[in-house]
């Protein structure tokens, strides 16, 4: 049975697909019977699926099946504005990361004042038991002074 399926290519962890039909017994990246497109999901722009149309429902005709990842990048690439809604879809995620982000940003800053401030006042503290401390011996040696 023949198959329209993706094949990868690419670099470790970016990559590449070609949307070929090959046949089912094949391996993924296996020599195929036609390159039909591709499919570059790091790219943002129109570019990211290019497919020949006529090519594929040529291949769906003679009774090759798409798999569910090709049947979603046809539908996709028939489809124009879906450029436009994932752009504004990421910019809405981007949106809401970089306000996260000043938040946590805003609350470290308010943090780090505090800590000087506490730490300002635990200084202050032990200046003070310090002098009472000295208050005591002074007063032990004034007493001393007077039974002589």
């Amino acid at each position: 049975m023949v198959r329209v399926r993706l094949s990868r290519g690419g670099a470790k962890k970016r990559p590449y697909y070609h949307i070929v039909v090959i046949d089912q017994k094949d391996r993924r990246d296996g020599r195929c019977l036609e390159r039909l497109g591709s499919y570059d999901p790091n790219l943002e722009t129109s570019d990211r699926i290019k497919l020949d149309i006529e090519r594929l429902d040529y291949w769906v005709s003679k009774g090759a099946q798409m798999s569910d990842r090709v049947k979603l990048l046809k539908k996709y690439s028939l489809d124009p504005d879906n450029l436009e809604k994932r752009q504004k879809i990421k910019s809405a995620q981007l949106q809401k990361l970089s306000e996260k982000k000043l938040a946590k940003k805003t609350a470290e800053e308010a943090k780090a004042e505090e800590a000087p401030a506490e730490e300002a006042k635990a200084e202050e503290a032990p200046a003070e038991e310090a002098k009472a401390e000295e208050a005591p011996a002074e007063e032990a040696k004034a007493e001393e002074n007077k039974d002589k």
